[in-house]
């Protein structure tokens, strides 16, 4: 996608569209590509101006180090989405949702930056969460396919040359918001009658529309 402001106004930065174009192809973390996160900063004005005109809006949170680019809020339905949203399965919902209450409580129990998981952490995290009557086995078996689903929406990263282990990403805390966590535990009940058999997977609970279903 070539990018380009409507007048081709020659004062345009000339970083500017190399840093929107960046935000299209994904998250940016501070981190990973500092050169393209001082750019945004000094530009953050302008990327917000540029985006607009695409009924986008950019999320930036400085203190954690990412940003993003997602649909803005259209009530009347009449823009259309560049970022589709995805549709999540009710056992990657429910592993989204634990490992934000985890990171909630990494932060508030911890000093260091990075909340890093082993697949046996996980695990241990999941079952506690299921009913005594489940077939743990059998949920327990899907955690793998569901760590990579979660790996590829970007909320964890594997660790290199660590078998089994994973870094969990801040910006998950930009898609499970405090809200939802807050009715988790309302939730929980459904999530399970679902596993006992009790309910459909159609009538599971999912992760906030925006954000986590929305393809980057």
């Amino acid at each position: 996608m070539t990018l380009s402001t409507p007048d081709h106004d020659s004062a345009t930065p000339p970083e500017l569209p190399g840093v929107v174009t960046r935000l299209f192809k994904g998250v940016v973390y501070a981190e990973a590509d500092e050169k393209t996160w001082q750019a945004l900063l000094a530009l953050t004005s302008q990327v917000r101006d540029y985006v607009a005109v695409l009924g986008l809006e950019l999320i930036l949170d400085e203190p954690e180090g990412y940003a993003f680019l997602r649909s803005r809020q259209d009530a009347d339905g009449t823009l259309p989405r560049l970022i589709p949203r995805r549709q999540l399965t009710f056992t990657v919902s429910l592993l989204l949702a634990l490992l934000r209450g985890r990171m909630l409580e990494f932060d508030t129990n911890s000093s260091e930056l990075r909340l890093v998981m082993t697949e046996e952490d996980i695990a241990d995290m999941v079952s506690v969460f299921l009913p005594e009557s489940s077939n743990e086995a059998r949920v327990l078996d899907r955690l793998g396919t569901d760590i990579k689903k979660i790996v590829e929406l970007g909320f964890l990263r594997k660790l290199r040359g660590q078998q089994g282990t994973y870094e969990v990403m801040r910006i998950l805390k930009a898609f499970v918001d405090a809200q939802w966590l807050e009715e988790f535990d309302a939730r929980l009940a459904d999530y399970r009658a679902l596993l006992t058999g009790g309910a459909r997977a159609d009538d599971a609970p999912q992760a906030p529309a925006e954000g986590a279903a929305d393809e980057h």
